[in-house]
């Protein structure tokens, strides 16, 4: 499954996942600059603004983060955001693979609440995440206002 199996991203999947481990994004590259395996290329604990700047412009890259949001002063709210990143200067045939790829990282990153697909590092603010996230989930205690 083009590196997707690979043990390092399950653990790191994992690490996302785990509310006792302060790892809060993952990054999935393609391995080297030719071929379709993917790695394991980051994780972090900064948030989407983090990952945001982890981005390549040159890369197709898979990202996964966690989201967590207030809806009133007694609830929070975990999220997972799968992030598809189309680099501006990325490969033709690189973005082309991205519609059957996709599926396959899905696939292995399969809890999340929005998958979005980028490609200008400004779609990842936080703010705008959250309001696709309370969207999706249905439950809008901000009369949408965000």
């Amino acid at each position: 499954m083009s590196g997707l199996d690979a043990e390092e991203i399950s653990k790191a999947y994992d690490a996302v996942r785990s509310d006792k481990d302060e790892t809060n994004w993952l990054l999935i590259s393609y391995a080297a600059a030719t071929g379709n395996k993917l790695s394991l290329s980051q994780t972090g604990t900064g948030g989407i603004s983090e990952l945001a700047a982890a981005l390549d412009d040159t890369q197709v890259q898979y990202g996964y983060v966690r989201v967590e949001y207030a809806n009133d002063k007694e609830s929070t709210r975990v999220k997972f955001v799968l992030v598809v990143w189309l680099g501006e200067s990325a490969k033709v045939m690189r973005k082309a693979r991205v519609s059957v790829e996709s599926g396959d990282v899905k696939r292995v990153l399969s809890h999340h609440s929005i998958a979005v697909t980028v490609g200008d590092k400004s779609e990842l603010d936080e703010e705008d995440i959250v309001k696709k996230l309370r969207k999706a989930g249905g439950a809008d205690y901000n009369g949408g206002r965000g």
